[in-house]
C-alpha cells in the first residue's frame, strides 16, 4: 500500500568554513550574508556573494560546492546533471573517497559525501547511497544537529526502500533521542550552529520545507520531524507485519497529521494487512487526493498510488477482474505523469535535467506492469500476462519469482485442452481421433495422448521472448540460478505488491541497485524487487515450485533425462508440500517410462507414496513473523486458496493407479494392469474417469481379443461396465476435478496404443 516516500529535494550547503583558522573578517561577513540570502530563497544575491568569496579565496572547493548548490536551487532543482558533474569533479579534485573516510580529519568533506548520497538516492542507486550514509553515520558525533538528522533521515528512507525495517527502527530511535535532546538544548539556549546548510531530508507527502529551513530556535521543524518519525515507524512495522506495534503508531500518526492523504493511505495499508479489505477501500476513498501538492513538488503521483492500492486490495479479495481494471487505471495515471514530465524537459541531451530532481522517482511503470502481469495470470490470460511480465523483467531481471511467473505464462499458453478440462463424461474427442471407411471396413482411429517431442516455437530460436515451452525452460533455468545456495523452509506466493513496496528501478542506465539479488541483511533475506524480499522459509517452496515446473516443461520438450533430474531433486527437498510431492513422483515415473526403466517407474507410481496433497502453505506460515493483535476482527475476503489437482488423497491415488496400469501394460502384465484399473474405477465416480484411462481399458480388451467389449467401451465412453454398479452406490463423488490456479498441470497418462 501507499506508504509515503522520501523526496529529498536537494543538497547540503556548507558556507566557506567560517569557523576555520586563517579566515578574514571580510570572508566571514560574505559567508554570513550568502547564507542568509540562501535561507531566504534569494539565490541570485547568494550567488553574487559567493562570487565575491571566490575572488578572495580561489582554492576553497567548498565555495564551488555552495555555488553549485545555489544554482541548483535557483533552477528549481532541475539541473541534476550539472550538480552531479560538479560533485564528481570536486571529489576527484580533492581526491576524496568515502571508503577512505576513517577518522575525524575527513569529516570536513561530509557535505560533499552527503550530496552524492542524495543524488544516488534519487537515481535509485540505493546500495551506494547506503554505503555513503552508513559511513557518515559512524562520524555523526561532531555534526551539527540538523545535519545529523538529515543523514539519519536519508538512511531511514533508503533502509525502508530496501526492506531493512529493523535498521530503520534503530535509526528512528536515535533520531527521537536526538530531537528530544535538541529541544532541551534550544530551551536552555545552548544550541550552536556548527555547519551552514540548506536542507534536511523530507519524507512522505509533507512538503513543508520551510519548517526545516527555520532557525534552530523555532519549534516547527521539531514537530514536523516527530510526525515524520511516526510515519516512518508505521512503514517499518508494516514491512515487518508487526500489527500490534503498527496499531499504536497509527494512532500517533492520525493525532499529528489528521486525516491527510498520507495518514489515510498508511491506515488503509494497515487494514489491508489485517484482512479488513472493505475498511481499507473505505479509507482510500475517504482520502482527499485532490489536495495533494502534485508530483512536480513531491515526486509522488498520488492518483497512481490510489488506483494501484485499490487493485492490490481487490486482488487479495479474489476479485481479479476488478483488480486488473484498477491496475490499468494506475498505469494510465503513471503514463500521463511521465508524459507531463517529458514535455517539461528543456534539454533532451541531459538525461536527468529539465525537471525537479524529486520527479526522478515518479515513474512506477515497471512495478505496475508486474502487478498487471500477476493479475492477468490469475484470471487465465497468460499471453497478456506474458507481455506485461516480459517488459518488467528487463528491469527486475534478478527476481527469481518473476522468471517463474514468466514460465507459468508459457505453460498456461501451451497447455493442452484435453487435460482434465472436460466436465461430466469424458469427451469422445479425447478418445476417438477419426473414423475411416464404412460398413465392414469401418475403422476407428484412437487419439494419441503423448505430449512428447512437440515443437512449440515453429523453428524460432528458443531465446526469443515468446510464450513457448522452450522459452519457459530458459526462464526456469534463470530462476534456479538466481536462488541462493542455502535454502530452508517454505515460501509464500503472493505476486501483487502494494505501493509502499514500489521502490524498484527505472529503465535507465542508473538502475541496477534496485535489482540486486544480494540481501542487505546477510542470509536472512533474498531480495526480489519489486516485491518484498524472500525469507528463508519462502525460498524452499519457491525452489520446489521451480523444480516442478522444470520437470513438466522438460517432459513437454521430450528431454526425459533432464525431467528425471528435476523430479528427483524435487523429491529430495526437505520442505516439500504434498501436492508437489505427488507431481514429483508422477513426473519422475513419466520420464522413467520414456527411458524404458519400467521397474523404477513402478516404484514411483506406488499409491502408498501419496499421503498428503495439501499445498503446504498454512495461514500460520503465511503470517509468520507477524502478530495479528488481540481481539481484532478480520473480515472474510471470500478468496479461496488455489487447489492443486487432485484435491484429495483418494483422487491422487486413483491417478497413480491409472498410470501404474499403463506401466504394467508396457511389461505385458495385463492382469495386474486390469486390477489397477478396477481398483481405481471403484474409488471414483464414473464421470471423473479420464479419457486416457478409457483408452487403456480398450487396449487391455484388445489384448485379450475382446473386440466387441472394446467397441462397447468406446461407444458408451465408460470404463468397465461391470464396475458401474459399484460406483453408482456412492452417494456423492469423492473427487471433483479443479483446475489449479498455478499452471502446474498433470502430464498426459502413459498409455500404449494399438499397433
Amino acid at each position: 500500500m501507499a506508504a509515503d516516500k522520501a523526496a529529498d529535494q536537494g543538497s547540503e550547503k556548507h558556507e566557506g568554513s567560517a569557523t576555520g583558522s586563517g579566515i578574514s573578517d571580510q570572508e566571514k561577513e560574505l559567508s554570513s550574508i550568502a547564507l542568509q540570502a540562501f535561507m531566504a530563497g534569494n539565490y541570485e544575491t547568494c550567488l553574487q556573494h559567493l562570487g565575491g568569496l571566490q575572488e578572495i579565496n580561489k582554492d576553497d572547493y567548498k565555495i564551488v560546492l555552495n555555488t553549485a548548490v545555489a544554482e541548483f536551487y535557483k533552477s528549481d532543482q532541475s539541473i541534476t546533471d550539472s550538480l552531479r558533474q560538479t560533485l564528481n569533479q570536486l571529489k576527484n579534485q580533492i581526491h576524496a573517497a568515502v571508503e577512505e573516510m576513517d577518522s575525524l580529519d575527513d569529516v570536513e568533506n561530509s557535505m560533499l559525501y552527503y550530496n552524492q548520497a542524495v543524488i544516488l538516492y534519487h537515481l535509485r542507486q540505493y546500495t551506494e547511497a547506503i554505503s555513503i550514509g552508513e559511513k557518515l553515520y559512524q562520524f555523526i558525533e561532531p555534526f551539527e544537529e540538523r545535519f545529523a538528522q538529515a543523514v539519519c533521515f536519508l538512511l531511514v528512507d533508503v533502509y525502508l526502500l530496501t526492506y531493512q525495517a529493523e535498521k530503520a527502527l534503530h535509526l528512528l530511535a536515535v533520531l527521537e533521542k536526538m530531537i528530544l535532546q535538541g529541544n532541551n538544548s534550544n530551551k536552555n539556549g545552548k544550541n550552536e550552529v556548527c555547519f551552514s546548510y540548506s536542507l534536511c531530508m523530507q519524507s512522505g507527502n509533507n512538503t513543508n520545507k520551510d519548517a526545516f529551513n527555520q532557525k534552530p530556535e523555532g519549534g516547527a521543524h521539531i514537530e514536523v520531524a516527530k510526525s515524520k518519525i511516526h510515519q516512518y515507524k508505521v512503514r517499518a512495522y508494516i514491512q515487518m507485519k508487526s500489527l500490534k506495534a503498527c496499531k499504536r503508531e497509527i494512532k500517533s500518526v492520525m493525532n499529528t497529521t489528521g486525516n491527510s492523504a498520507s495518514s489515510l493511505f498508511l491506515k488503509s495499508n494497515f487494514e489491508y494487512l489485517r484482512g479488513n479489505y472493505r475498511k481499507a477501500v473505505k479509507l482510500l476513498n475517504s482520502s482527499n487526493i485532490a489536495e495533494h501538492p502534485g508530483f512536480m513538488k513531491t515526486g509522488e503521483c498520488i492518483r497512481c498510488m490510489f488506483w494501484n492500492n485499490l487493485g492490490c486490495i481487490h486482488f487479495a479479495m479474489g476479485k481479479h477482474n476488478l483488480g486488473i481494471f484498477y491496475f490499468k487505471k494506475a498505469l494510465q495515471e503513471n503514463d500521463n505523469a511521465c508524459a507531463q514530465l517529458a514535455t517539461s524537459s528543456t534539454d533532451p541531451g541531459k538525461k536527468f535535467s529539465g525537471r525537479p530532481m524529486c520527479t526522478l522517482l515518479t515513474n512506477k511503470r515497471y512495478e505496475l506492469l508486474y502487478n498487471c502481469g500477476i493479475q492477468l495470470l490469475h484470471i487465465g490470460r497468460p499471453l497478456a500476462a506474458f507481455e506485461c511480465l516480459i517488459e518488467a523483467v528487463q528491469v527486475y531481471h534478478s527476481n527469481p519469482r518473476l522468471w517463474l511467473r514468466l514460465a507459468e505464462c508459457c505453460i498456461a499458453a501451451n497447455k493442452g485442452t484435453s487435460e482434465q478440462e472436460t466436465k461430466g463424461l469424458p469427451s469422445k474427442k479425447g478418445i476417438v481421433q477419426s473414423i475411416v471407411g464404412q460398413g465392414y471396413h469401418r475403422k476407428i482411429v484412437l487419439a494419441s495422448q503423448s505430449i512428447q517431442n512437440v515443437v512449440y516455437n515453429d523453428g524460432q530460436s528458443s531465446a526469443i521472448p515468446v510464450a513457448s515451452m522452450e522459452f519457459a525452460a530458459i526462464c526456469l533455468r534463470n530462476a534456479l540460478l538466481l536462488l541462493p545456495e542455502d535454502q530452508q523452509e517454505p515460501k509464500q506466493e503472493n505476486g501483487s505488491k502494494t505501493s509502499s513496496q514500489l521502490g524498484g528501478a527505472e529503465n535507465n542506465s542508473e538502475i541496477g541497485e534496485g535489482c540486486s539479488s544480494k540481501s542487505h541483511e546477510g542470509d536472512k533475506f533474498s531480495s526480489a524487487p519489486p516485491s518484498s524480499p524472500l525469507r528463508k522459509q519462502e525460498l524452499e517452496h519457491l525452489r520446489c515450485s521451480i523444480l516442478a515446473c522444470s520437470a513438466y516443461v522438460s517432459l513437454a520438450l521430450g528431454d526425459n533425462l533432464m525431467a528425471l533430474n528435476h523430479a528427483e531433486k524435487l523429491l529430495q527437498q526437505p520442505k516439500l508440500s504434498g501436492s508437489l510431492k505427488f507431481l514429483g513422483h508422477l513426473y519422475a515415473a513419466e520420464a522413467l517410462i520414456s527411458l524404458d526403466r519400467i521397474s523404477d517407474a513402478i516404484t514411483h507410481l506406488n499409491p502408498e507414496n501419496i499421503t498428503d496433497v495439501s499445498l503446504g502453505i498454512s495461514s500460520n506460515e503465511q503470517d509468520q513473523g507477524s502478530d495479528k493483535g488481540e481481539n481484532e476482527p478480520v473480515e472474510s475476503s471470500g478468496k479461496q486458496t488455489p487447489q492443486c489437482y487432485p484435491n484429495s488423497v483418494t483422487s491422487a491415488r486413483t491417478m497413480m493407479l491409472f498410470n501404474l496400469g499403463s506401466a504394467y501394460c508396457l511389461r505385458s502384465e495385463y492382469d495386474k494392469a486390469r486390477k489397477c484399473l478396477q481398483q481405481a474405477a471403484s474409488m471414483i465416480y464414473p464421470k471423473e474417469i479420464p479419457p486416457e484411462a478409457i483408452l487403456l481399458a480398450v487396449y487391455l480388451e484388445l489384448q485379450n481379443g475382446n473386440t466387441q467389449l472394446a467397441l462397447q467401451i468406446i461407444k458408451r465412453n465408460q470404463l468397465l461396465p461391470s464396475v458401474k454398479t459399484l460406483s453408482d452406490i456412492r452417494k456423492k463423488p469423492v473427487f471433483q476435478p479443479v483446475h489449479p490456479m498455478q499452471p502446474i498441470q498433470m502430464p498426459a497418462f502413459t498409455t500404449v496404443q494399438r499397433k
